[in-house]
């Protein structure tokens, strides 16, 4: 007599075990990387603006690097979704050698921010 492996028989997949696939499939169809920012309420940040206060009101960096012997900063917060559009944005900033902001540039996919940035844009 050949034993059979009750692996191989077939098994019913309840509606339980499908509501949570269903689930699982959409919880990872969409990704978060850094944390989010208010780009629109950046009036506050100046040339001179200390680390600081940058960090106190926006945190830890996501990226710390170096552009042309500047120190340099990156917040950044990327979305990527499975379905749909994937939405981005980088506030990178450059500080002087006594640790404030030289410069800073943003940048965004995101249709609300890219709209409050410039009116003009259409969509």
């Amino acid at each position: 007599m050949i034993a059979r492996s009750r692996s191989f028989e077939h098994q019913p997949i309840g509606e339980g075990n499908v509501r949570m696939l269903v689930t699982a499939i959409l919880l990872v169809g969409c990704a978060h990387v850094g944390s989010n920012f208010d780009a629109t309420s950046l009036d506050w940040l100046r040339e001179g603006t200390s680390k600081q206060e940058l960090q106190r009101k926006l945190g830890t960096p996501l990226r710390v690097g170096s552009d042309g012997g500047l120190a340099t900063w990156t917040y950044g917060y990327y979305e990527y979704r499975l379905f749909g559009d994937s939405n981005n944005k980088d506030l990178v900033l450059r500080f002087a050698s006594d640790g404030t902001v030289k410069s800073w540039t943003f940048a965004t996919t995101f249709p609300e921010e890219k709209k409050k940035l410039d009116p003009a844009l259409q969509p």
